[in-house]
């Protein structure tokens, strides 16, 4: 088993920045990958970027440029560095975690509000 605990969001103006954060604790010697969803107001969940053991990244095409996904392997904590930030990009943001390239990981989220 894999827990995850996201910080880091709140309310922001548009083009400002944030840095969440998502420390996971458990079974973290055989995570795979790790990564943060959103979900805005009545949307489908959505990944925004992902980061595995090798050190890929994926991004969606709406924060690349804007989005950085990193990770303290040492401390089993991802971060995601969002900068100039939309009004758009408002949503619960959800850290993921996959485990042995097969089991998922989900934490309880925190929510991002980019006012205009």
């Amino acid at each position: 088993q894999v827990q995850l605990v996201e910080s880091g969001g709140g309310l922001v103006q548009a083009g400002g920045s944030l840095r969440l954060s998502c420390a996971a604790s458990g079974s973290t010697s055989s995570i795979t990958a790790m990564g943060w969803y959103r979900q805005g107001l009545g949307k489908q969940r959505e990944s925004v970027a992902t980061l595995d053991n090798g050190g890929r990244t994926n991004y969606a095409d709406s924060v690349k440029g804007r989005f950085t996904i990193s990770r303290d392997k040492a401390n089993n904590t991802v971060f995601l560095q969002m900068n100039s930030l939309k009004p758009e990009d408002t949503a619960v943001y959800y850290c993921h975690a996959q485990r042995a390239f097969y089991f998922n990981y989900w934490g309880q989220g925190t929510t991002v509000t980019v006012s205009s």
